[in-house]
């Protein structure tokens, strides 16, 4: 790392340090997508690097997948691995329940489906990601182009009925034009400031001609890794119902973190 970190980036870094005690060698491990997970890749690359760790990563996007290859990871595909020992990812919100909004990164859909081919899937995040109820996240839609504002009115209508305080989407933009996924597909951000019943809207989205995946990942995560800012990290496992506190000791010289922008 170089020079001082934020309290933020001190957090997301101990939890994906700690994160890394979930990863043995020989495994097959998935690895996720965005700010935190990125943390997790270069972590591991250093273990691959220093003391030889030998795993087979299969990312969740092609920009995690040029990270894992940069810090010296196997890279394999899923179809290559078929399943896998543990799937590291961050999250925007969770809850108790380890419940998760994910797709801020816009990579939900191969989130989803390398967190679900997995033994344990574990989350890393900042304390800052925990919610009393999901939704004040914006909740990610992937949906495909053709018809695109037929989907978005037909998901507007339908949740006048569900139990959420707003109803409004947007599409994600990527400068003047719309964000497209690794699959080619649109992104719609639901603004919906609170979720009660996450189960049923993610049932109900899914049926949804249109809709391909959405960012509500119920009865998924295993194990969240939670960081703070002083270095303390906090693991909750929701089969075992443990909490495990540590403190984590790190140097800020090493250059593989130089160059890592959050």
């Amino acid at each position: 790392m170089s020079g001082e970190l934020s309290p933020i980036d001190k957090a997301k870094f101990v939890a994906a340090k700690k994160a890394t005690d979930y990863v043995e060698d020989g495994m097959r491990v998935g690895l996720g997508t965005g700010s935190t997970a990125a943390w997790l890749v270069r972590c591991l690359g250093e273990l691959v690097r220093d003391e030889g760790l030998r795993i087979k990563g299969v990312p969740t996007s092609t920009r995690t997948a040029q990270l894992a290859k940069e810090v010296g990871i196997e890279v394999v595909s899923l179809d290559e691995a078929r399943w896998l020992d543990v799937t590291i990812d961050g999250a925007d919100e969770f809850d108790s329940e380890l419940n998760l909004i994910k797709g801020g990164g816009g990579a939900l859909l191969q989130e989803k489906i390398v967190a679900t081919a997995s033994d344990q899937m574990v989350v890393i995040a900042d304390v800052g990601k925990e919610v009393e109820t999901l939704g004040t996240f914006p909740l990610p839609v992937e949906v495909i182009p053709f018809g695109w504002k037929t989907t978005q009115a037909l998901i507007e209508e339908t949740l006048v009925s569900m139990d959420v305080l707003g109803r409004s989407s947007t599409l994600r933009m990527n400068n003047d034009s719309p964000y497209m996924t690794d699959e080619g597909n649109h992104i719609l951000d639901l603004h919906l400031n609170r979720i009660g019943d996450a189960r049923q809207l993610a049932m109900v989205l899914n049926q949804m001609p249109g809709v391909v995946e959405n960012g509500l990942f119920i009865d998924i995560c295993d194990a969240v890794v939670v960081g703070y800012g002083d270095g303390r990290v906090e693991v909750r496992d929701i089969n075992a119902g443990t909490i495990e506190e540590s403190l984590l000791d790190f140097a800020e010289s090493d250059n593989l973190f130089a160059d890592l922008v959050d």
